[in-house]
């Protein structure tokens, strides 16, 4: 069993909602990263999502955009967020790591070396934003050998023939991207939330996460009531942009906001 598929059956049994930050690994430099990670965890995070930086980020608003200029500027790569990874797995083997990013540092790279690599560091999914399945069908594959799971995107506009090719491909959960839009543009319709999120899971069996526009504890609990997971990313990178001169204070500043999110979805 992957170390996805535990977490959520354990949330499930204990009733809690799953809490996935974002950060861009990297950012503000390296040495931030590996920290941050087990602080979150610390605060009550369940899986996290790990960007991999990339030039032309273009599912993301201007504070994730940012937020990988930053990690670029100290030439943070894709074997670098491997090493983190590797890094963080040498005290926590138990919460997953997803790595979030798009296909050209990955084909660079290769496919195959890739996963390879990402098995061996101790990542558990990878969520690639330019990789839709139509066209991920041979990395799938190669991903399925090393025990990643492909993590896929649905939007608002998606249409139930959609839904259902998403759900046939889909490994470790769905992500629901409640806006129509780039990350922290704007805030989500948490009725039209629901609703999405029903006929999702008409079918498909694998949980649920929700993310785009999540900024608060409050816009947390909301989303809560129907996901099975809370992803934020832009409301934490923010206040990493704010701490670049003090990276020190990163993971108590994140550590806080993550706490008062747990808080709300275990008070649901």
């Amino acid at each position: 069993m992957s170390r996805i598929q535990s977490c959520f059956e354990r949330c499930q049994s204990l009733g809690r909602k799953a809490l996935i930050p974002f950060v861009t690994a990297g950012d503000p430099d390296r040495s931030v990263t590996v920290p941050l990670m087990h602080a979150m965890v610390e605060a009550g995070a369940d899986i996290i999502e790990l960007g991999v930086p990339f030039s032309d980020p273009m599912a993301d608003g201007p504070t994730i955009q940012r937020s990988s200029e930053r990690a670029l500027q100290e030439n943070t790569s894709i074997l670098h967020v491997l090493e983190m990874v590797k890094a963080f797995r040498n005290k926590d083997a138990v919460t997953p790591v997803v790595l979030m990013g798009y296909l050209n540092p990955i084909e660079n790279m290769g496919v195959g070396c890739f996963a390879e690599a990402a098995e061996e560091a101790g990542v558990d999914g990878v969520l690639t934003v330019d990789m839709p399945p139509e066209e991920g069908g041979a990395a799938e594959e190669i991903f399925h050998q090393y025990g990643l799971d492909p993590i896929y995107l649905l939007a608002p506009t998606s249409t139930d023939a959609r839904i259902e090719k998403i759900a046939a491909s889909a490994k470790g959960f769905i992500y629901y991207v409640s806006v129509k839009g780039v990350t922290g543009s704007q805030a989500p319709d948490v009725e039209e939330v629901g609703r999405k999120i029903e006929a999702i899971r008409k079918q498909s069996k694998l949980p649920i996460g929700v993310g785009f526009g999540i900024r608060d504890a409050a816009s947390a609990a909301s989303i809560g009531q129907f996901a099975d997971a809370v992803v934020v990313g832009s409301a934490i990178v923010t206040v990493m942009e704010s701490l670049q001169q003090t990276p020190d204070q990163i993971p108590e500043a994140i550590s806080g906001i993550l706490s008062e999110m747990r808080r709300a979805l275990d008070e649901l």
